[in-house]
């Protein structure tokens, strides 16, 4: 696709792609060099025979018999291109199936539903041959956004062609199917989520929604009461009240039994999290965040910190620099350091899919900017219940703020050894920085969802041990920290296992239910996040496993 196309032929395909990625035939082989070196020292091969299989199509519309057709091409000794295939829009990469290794003749037969909202004039299928130090691109097939938005079937074996405008060798073809199907036409965009029957929420994504949850919104770390907001009215006559972020999540750490697990762009040991109290303070809410941290933990509570590590940050062999972004990963490492608290830095790891070079420009230009803290509270009866605070504000400096937003009062006081402003030079002590951002916490079956994801974060980001000079320093951070909940009958927790390579979502359970159907506190929560298997273990890593583990609506 030419990305300087004149935008006069463009025409805009909103709505959804159905799409079949089926098999390639002929491709080139982009490893052609390594062939020749390794026939070089091999010389049986030069007798060898090439083994063959057909991937024509049957003429009848249906699959032919790839199985024995990809068995004969993986048994085949030859190095040759690892292709796959990346759908492009301008300026956007839709999907990309998996690489298939050592294959000219592929068949990845992987579906995909892509939701569409993109001027384009046309759509770009690119065959590329993945490679340690970058893709090549084979060709592609281009199929014409005019084509697409007629709504008719667009199937076949399409010729790739290559930079020179010619198809790389004769009969190179890839063969897809589509079908593009109308917002206008598509029920659930007629009628919105809120109006589907079914109440299932955003559907094929990795987490469903969940009926039976309780929210809690809040504006802001901090609401006083002094200050006067103006009133929301609710339905039933209500009026919704202005929640205290800080103080309610103070106050659920101090009262947790069993587990807190916290994850963030960054956490700063010396917040204080309750600096105008509404309401008598718990035992250990005067300290700071990280003093009330090792508090918990030497009760017994298993607290596991996943802090994003800033590449640009070090504090080892007499190098010690802040990092660019000032988020004190380091500082905090070294304040839980030898203690019970676990604190683990956590960089930005790049999918296996990207190139060696792609990987590091990830791993240093990128972050996590997940917030999120887990905790254990009480549920009815004698049982406990996880509850996950989540949303835009990271537990570090500069963060608490009111709708006041005061920017030269209380400087030595509320904002005592946390002004943050880093538009002036160091030293400037006002005006402070405002800051405005919004949170919520959740009671119900989604908080299980947001515990899965602090799971295969958690596995991921301590896959690898750490070795000093003869000296294992395996310490207890690592991927069994976490508790099995599960295994702990008080606890109130459905049934799920966060694998190697799947994880198993857990269905509805209705005695995770905070409220019935018809209660008028009763929330739909449906989690969602971006992110990919480059970050977390548990990901599935083959199409028969994602398509097995698929929650069908």
């Amino acid at each position: 696709m030419a990305e300087n196309s004149s935008q006069e032929n463009f025409i805009c395909l909103h709505g959804d792609l159905e799409l079949h990625i089926i098999q390639a035939r002929h491709l080139p082989n982009m490893d052609l060099t390594s062939e020749r070196i390794r026939r070089c020292f091999t010389a049986c091969d030069v007798c060898r025979k090439p083994q063959t299989g057909s991937t024509a199509d049957d003429g009848n519309g249906e699959l032919p018999n790839v199985k024995s057709t990809d068995q004969k091409i993986h048994h085949r000794s030859i190095i040759t291109s690892d292709p796959y295939v990346a759908v492009c829009a301008p300026h956007t990469a839709l999907a990309r199936t998996r690489v298939i290794p050592n294959s000219q003749n592929p068949v990845w037969d992987e579906h995909f539903r892509i939701p569409l909202a993109h001027p384009m004039d046309c759509l770009d299928f690119r065959v590329k041959d993945d490679d340690v130090f970058g893709a090549q691109v084979m060709g592609k097939v281009t199929i014409p956004a005019e084509k697409i938005a007629s709504g008719e079937v667009v199937s076949g074996w399409f010729p790739v062609i290559g930079a020179s405008g010619k198809s790389p060798k004769p009969d190179t073809a890839l063969r897809l199917w589509m079908k593009f199907v109308p917002y206008d036409t598509n029920p659930l965009y007629k009628r919105g989520i809120a109006s589907d029957p079914q109440y299932l929420g955003v559907r094929n994504t990795y987490f469903p929604l969940r009926k039976g949850s309780s929210v809690k919104l809040y504006q802001d770390a901090h609401v006083s009461d002094k200050f006067k907001l103006p009133e929301i009215q609710l339905e039933n006559n209500t009026t919704f009240e202005h929640n205290k972020c800080w103080e309610d999540i103070c106050y659920a750490i101090t009262e947790a039994h069993h587990l807190i697990y916290i994850v963030g762009w960054s956490v700063f040991h010396k917040v204080k999290l309750v600096r105008e109290p509404t309401r008598p303070l718990p035992r250990g809410g005067d300290l700071t965040l990280g003093e009330l941290l090792k508090y918990k933990s030497q009760e017994g509570v298993r607290v596991l910190l996943l802090v994003w590590d800033d590449k640009t940050s070090h504090d080892k062999f007499f190098i010690n620099t802040a990092g660019v972004m000032g988020t004190h990963d380091e500082e905090t490492r070294k304040f839980f350091k030898h203690s019970s608290v676990i604190c683990v830095l956590s960089p930005r790891y790049a999918s296996s899919k990207l190139s060696l070079i792609k990987q590091q420009v990830v791993g240093t230009m990128f972050t996590h900017h997940q917030k999120c803290v887990l905790v254990d509270t009480q549920a009815p009866g004698n049982n406990r219940k996880v509850t996950a605070f989540l949303g835009g504000l990271d537990l570090c400096d500069g963060r608490y703020d009111t709708p006041e937003h005061r920017l030269f009062h209380d400087l030595d006081t509320v904002f005592k050894d946390d002004v943050h402003q880093p538009t002036f030079p160091a030293g400037t002590k006002a005006p402070r920085q405002p800051w405005h951002d919004l949170h919520c916490r959740i009671d119900g079956p989604a908080v299980y969802d947001v515990l899965i994801n602090f799971a295969q974060r958690w596995r991921k980001a301590t896959k690898w041990r750490e070795f000093k000079f003869f000296k294992k320093t395996m310490s207890h951070w690592h991927d069994d920290a976490m508790l099995k909940i599960e295994r702990i009958s008080w606890i109130l927790s459905p049934a799920f296992a966060v694998l190697k390579d799947s994880t198993a979502i857990p269905e509805d359970d209705p005695k995770l239910h905070v409220y019935g159907e018809d209660h008028s506190e009763n929330w739909h929560v449906q989690i969602f996040r971006s992110i990919d298997s480059g970050s977390v273990q548990g990901f599935p890593k083959t199409i028969d496993v994602a398509q097995a583990q698929a929650r069908k609506p």
